[in-house]
């Protein structure tokens, strides 16, 4: 199956009949913008283009492609509040308690009807409550448009909605301003001269880049990015979910499949349902015919109402009702815990999918990174140090521009060089700038003349590109060659050069090679390093150059085989080879949204749980796609919407606890679910056997007490002591439920043991079932009360071993939850040792603790058993005894790399073998 390659392309309707009718509102000949070709418009869209830049669209004509283009805005897509709540209701597990619960209210069983309402409700109520905190991520896309933009409508200026853009609007854009629609630079002032200074426009939020981009006539700008300097005219190409952000609105929108856990949950639930339906199918079949046998071959109504009564109870004891509500709850209380350590859960079931992660994806650019220009090692020249370079570049800073190469000097300078700090309105004491030349892209370079008003003589600096600055001193081989070096790393490099001659032109002297680069954050290399001691691969994914995606994963620790965009989207690659690729690779660059999204996709095919942070509007896509979404602090509102989790705090150190919280959390978990399943098993093998064998069965009062009182008491495990693991955890269904179905017989066979030896050794009666109600009314039923002590105990102990894979010893319990567990079957025991009349009969303590010790002693022999199926289980064991052809391949797979990996280590054992003994020929030899 390949890669979902999404259609992008923008669907116009067609120009023919808005072009053909485009006036102008006088004779004069309309000044029309330049509009240079450019692959981002399509050619459909170029006759709306021609707009005249002085005057922008008439009213009349604004309106009409209004009318056919609509508003600039991303459509909502909101879900209905009541069938969202309803879906909560769904799923294998849900839907046979919806059938249980239909057929109590048939049976007119109104106790059980209520009990398994109320469960039902409850855990709906909890999954609905924790998702309904969830902001829609196309909503948040669309909030993050500008409100107001500058428009000339009319020949005038005006002040408009960002809504009511239309393509060929003409708009102004300046400092600080959100860019409202996608598109194209015009070279023009507001005044309608051309411009001289170009643009610049941080659009990290959108494509990664992790510096402001410099764009100038007949460049993009897309929607939602922020100018950072500068003032243009641009005519508007792209609107709504057209444009740049609006592909990232579509990517969000497609990607609607179950989660994880979801998944899990309905395989399990699906294995539970299935047998329960057979079983009790065939009992009510036998309830059926055994009825019609006694009443002379008749099928009177109340005989089938008996039997339908009969197996509702058995199903609604079978089932575990309780099952989804426990997980729901296990995984609310774990939200609550990371909600302490600043981690925001989102989604409730991204709880138990954080802690199977396997690969963690990870945005550099304001997640990895500050997102900041940082002063890093200067390249220096005759003897001048770090504070002077600093010192001149200083000098030579402009004070008031919001470039952030100026920013970056200005904030290194006045933090490290003590004479800069805390000075007032950039005046360094002591010195006075006489003449300052602004930077000017003819020459790429800034001026001062500085008077050093202690010595009486002035100086001048010059600070800019290193090329011209190095040219300027007359040239100088081994700083071209570290400029050289310095590009190749991914640096951004200034030339600062002094001049204490009174030639301007000659006598320039190079001080050195600013350095800067947007630094990893403090706790990104650590975090990362406990990734991996986790188990957990970590892949860098950005839309920085290659030379700058490596120096970062060299800082990092990180490997630094990283993979650019074009190798994603290579053609002459199959899937499977495009898969491998992300697998293999530690990072990628020079990615957009679309890239991103296929990274996880490809991954995610691989079998991998994979975890996507980022902080931008180029990261929803991703952060929707992947297992869990996790949005860094100080992320836009797209990316908060989008992801599953969001990070509080700086950094990604708060993952770290976000896992592990939620690796305990899904020990409790998967403890809970084998103990459920266990409980299941035994509860329908017992059952059936003994109905179909001896026409014997329980009170349909005890079944419900079994059922209730013993899930209420194991909800606590939520607040469990619980071993995490070191890897990323897997539910391993193939050996849960085998590892249930072994467990479940076993505690089948001490129930049957149990009542032969109550019935036979110590003659207790069996009463059948088919003996009318007022003959049971007086006779002895104790074996009602035996039978319940041990299905309620036996199972309940095992979860005291399925806590944990090793022996139940190991780790020690919570006191909450042993209390809880502990105390229920004390009760339990109590009630059957004392009786109550008419709802079970008296036992003594004697039958009642040593029912309650053989089940303690059991679950013991059980824990053993337990310890040693996990010990043995692995894939060949599961590929020889269900050899199906996917594992068969798979086996095959794992043979021939190993069979490599062989080959490789002998052959390195052999050249180092030959190493030896060469070695040991020249010591011979000198000897």
């Amino acid at each position: 199956m390949t890669s979902p390659r999404l259609d992008l392309s923008y669907k116009f309707p067609s120009s023919k009949s808005i072009s053909s009718e485009m006036t102008t509102s006088d004779h004069r000949e309309p000044k029309k913008a330049d509009i240079p070709k450019n692959s981002e418009i399509p050619p459909e869209l170029e006759p709306l283009l021609d707009t005249d830049y002085d005057t922008g669209l008439s009213n009349e004509e604004y309106e009409k492609r209004l009318a056919t283009f609509g508003n600039n805005e991303i459509a909502e897509k909101k879900k209905n509040k009541l069938l969202h709540f309803l879906s909560f209701f769904g799923g294998s597990i849900a839907f046979l308690i919806d059938f249980a619960l239909i057929l109590t209210a048939i049976t007119k069983d109104w106790v059980n009807f209520a009990i398994i309402g109320a469960l039902l409700f409850l855990n709906a109520f909890i999954g609905w409550f924790e998702e309904s905190k969830a902001e829609n991520a196309v909503d948040s896309l669309k909030n993050s448009l500008a409100l107001k933009s500058k428009v000339w409508r009319d020949s005038e200026l005006v002040d408009v909605d960002s809504k009511f853009l239309v393509p060929g609007d003409i708009i102004v854009v300046r400092l600080g301003d959100i860019v409202p629609a996608d598109a194209l630079l015009l070279g023009i002032g507001v005044d309608g001269s051309e411009t001289e200074v170009d643009l610049l426009v941080d659009q990290a939020g959108l494509t990664g880049e992790s510096l402001p981009v410099q764009k100038s006539k007949g460049d993009m700008i897309y929607s939602s990015s922020v100018v950072k300097q500068g003032q243009m005219k641009a005519i508007v190409v792209k609107t709504g979910e057209h444009t740049f952000i609006g592909k990232a609105a579509s990517l969000i929108a497609i990607t609607n499949e179950p989660g994880h856990f979801q998944v899990i949950i309905n395989t399990i639930g699906n294995f539970l349902v299935y047998i329960t339906i057979v079983m009790v199918l065939v009992i009510f079949i036998f309830l059926l015919v055994k009825r019609i046998g006694f009443n002379n071959g008749k099928l009177s109504k109340e005989d089938l109402l008996s039997s339908l009564e009969d197996v509702v109870v058995l199903t609604v004891a079978a089932i575990p009702v309780g099952l989804p509500t426990v997980l729901s709850v296990t995984m609310a209380v774990g939200s609550n815990q990371l909600a302490k350590k600043n981690v925001i859960v989102k989604r409730l079931t991204a709880v138990e999918e954080m802690a199977s992660i396997s690969i963690l994806c990870s945005d550099k650019t304001g997640t990895l990174t500050l997102n900041k220009l940082t002063f890093d090692e200067p390249f220096l020249k005759n003897g001048f140090k770090s504070n002077d370079i600093l010192f001149y570049a200083y000098l030579a800073a402009e004070p008031a521009t919001a470039d952030p190469i100026e920013s970056a000097v200005r904030t290194a300078a006045t933090t490290q060089v003590p004479v800069l700090q805390d000075l007032p309105n950039h005046k360094v004491p002591g010195y006075k700038v006489l003449a300052f030349t602004p930077f000017n892209p003819s020459t790429k370079m800034t001026k001062a003349k500085i008077l050093d008003e202690k010595a009486g003589t002035s100086f001048r600096v010059a600070k800019g590109a290193p090329q011209v600055i190095i040219s300027l001193c007359n040239g100088d081989d081994e700083a071209t060659n570290m400029v050289n070096q310095m590009a190749s790393r991914g640096f951004r490099a200034l030339g600062v050069a002094i001049n204490h001659s009174d030639n301007e032109e000659s006598g320039w002297e190079l001080v050195g090679l600013i350095s800067l680069l947007d630094p990893p954050r403090p706790d990104s290399a650590d975090t990362i390093n406990k990734c991996h001691d986790m188990g957990i691969s970590v892949k860098m994914i950005t839309g920085d150059q290659m030379v700058i995606a490596k120096e970062v994963a060299n800082r990092l620790g990180m490997h630094q085989v990283i993979l650019s965009a074009e190798k994603l989207v290579d053609s002459d690659i199959t899937e499977e080879q495009r898969r491998d690729r992300c697998f293999k690779a530690d990072g990628f660059s020079e990615v957009v949204p679309e890239h991103k999204f296929m990274i996880i996709d490809a991954l995610q095919k691989k079998g991998n749980i994979v975890g996507m942070t980022g902080d931008g509007v180029n990261d929803a896509p991703a952060l929707k796609k992947s297992n869990v979404g996790i949005a860094v602090h100080g992320s836009t509102d797209a990316a908060r919407a989008a992801a599953d989790i969001i990070l509080l705090e700086s950094g990604l150190s708060s993952i770290i606890d976000g896992v592990l919280v939620s690796r305990a959390i899904f020990q409790r978990m998967r403890s809970y679910a084998l103990y459920r399943i266990t409980s299941t098993i035994h509860f329908l093998i017992f059952f059936f056997i003994i109905t179909l064998a001896f026409n014997w069965k329980m009170s349909p009062s005890l079944l419900i007490l079994i059922a209730v009182l013993n899930d209420a008491a194991t909800i606590v495990i939520a607040f469990d002591n619980a071993q995490v693991s070191k890897t990323p955890d897997k539910w391993r269904i193939g050996q849960l439920i085998t590892l249930s179905v072994i467990l479940g017989s076993l505690l089948s066979v001490l129930s049957f043991a149990v009542f032969f030896v109550a019935r036979d050794a110590y003659k207790i009666p069996v009463h059948s079932l088919f003996k009318p109600k007022a003959e049971l009314a007086g006779l002895d039923h104790r074996m009602q009360s035996i039978i319940y002590l041990n299905i309620s105990s036996a199972p309940h102990f095992v979860i005291f071993s399925t806590r944990l894979s090793d022996f139940f010893f190991m780790n020690v319990p919570s006191f909450t939850f042993s209390f809880a567990v502990i105390s229920t079957q004390v009760f339990a025991t109590i009630l059957c040792s004392v009786g109550i009349k008419g709802f079970v009969d008296k036992i003594g303590f004697a039958w009642g603790f040593s029912l309650l010790g053989i089940s303690f002693i059991f679950f013991v022999i059980l824990d053993v058993v337990k310890v040693y199926v996990m010990r043995f289980w692995s894939f060949e064991l599961v590929a020889t005894l269900w050899p199906t052809k996917a594992h068969r391949t798979k086996i095959r797979k794992r043979v021939a790399q190993n069979a490599r990996l062989d080959r490789v280590s002998k052959t390195v054992q052999k050249i180092r073998a030959t190493i030896i003994a060469n070695q040991l020929i020249e010591k011979g030899k000198r000897v």
